[in-house]
This record gives C-alpha cells, structure tokens and sequence, in this order.
C-alpha cells in the first residue's frame, strides 16, 4: 500500500502536516453541510499547501545558495542532499499545483514578463471600477433629480 493509499485510509493529511481523521459515522446534517463547505475549503487547503510548498522550497534555495557561496570539499554532500530536497520540493509543488484552479489574467503575466509590478494591474482595475461606479451614481442621481422636478411640476 502508497503512502497516498494510507492517507486516504487514514483520513487526510493537513498543510501543517496534522492527520485530519476521517469519520463514517456523520450525521445526514453533517454531510448536507460538509458537502456545501467542502469544495471551497477543499480549495482554500489546496492553496495554503500550494503557499507552504513555495516557502518551503525558498528556505531550500536559500541553504542553497549559502552552500554554494562557501563551497568546499567538505560541502559536497550536503549541497548534494539539498539539491535532492529541492528536486523533491518541486515535484511536490508542481503536484500540489494541479490541483488548484487559479486564473491569473494575462495582463498581470505581461506587466511580470515587462518587470513590472502586478500590483498596477490591481490598482488600474480598481480605479477603473471607481470611475465606473461614480458614472452610475451620476447618472442614478439625474434620474432621482429629474423624477423629483417632474414631481414637483405635477403638483
């Protein structure tokens, strides 16, 4: 039997590494609701995995990068079994990566590519959403107006 069998078996392993259990013996409500919740936070905990794996694979990078800067002889195993860690990290990230649906518009992957920074991205939107919203409420507010002296004119 994996290890992936075992787990599943077992119950689920969380990102901090605790083992959810798993329960047969849930009640007709508890189902109803934990199959409501279920894919969103299934979702949220396939991200944080996502987010974990990134962190961890920087602080592998950067035992790395420390191993390689002082290299000698003697750092030759040890750059090797950090190598081997981060070959690993990767795998496990790219894994934990296809299970999570995230839509990245291609303007933030271009603003990236330029070395700029996604953020614009974010603040343009948001302005423009600003702009968006204060041309309705114009608009809502002539209309209220012009309701208002028709009103008054029929009186």
């Amino acid at each position: 039997m994996d290890s992936s069998q075992h787990n599943s078996a077992a119950g689920s392993i969380g990102g901090n590494g605790i083992i959810n259990p798993k329960s047969n013996d849930a009640s007709p409500v508890d189902s109803a609701a934990n199959a409501a919740g279920s894919p969103a936070e299934e979702s949220k905990q396939n991200l944080n995995q996502v987010i974990n794996s990134v962190d961890k694979t920087l602080g592998i990078l950067h035992q790395l990068y420390l191993t390689v800067s002082a290299y000698n002889v003697s750092s030759q195993f040890p750059l090797l079994q950090r190598m081997n860690n981060l070959v690993v990290e990767l795998d496990n990230m790219a894994r934990l990566g296809e299970k999570c649906n995230i839509q990245v518009p291609m303007e933030v992957l271009n603003l990236i590519d330029d070395g700029k920074n996604p953020d614009e991205f974010t603040r343009d939107v948001l302005n423009s959403c600003i702009s968006k919203n204060q041309i309705t409420k114009g608009k809502t507010d002539a209309f209220k107006l012009a309701k208002h002296t028709t009103c008054g004119k029929n009186e």
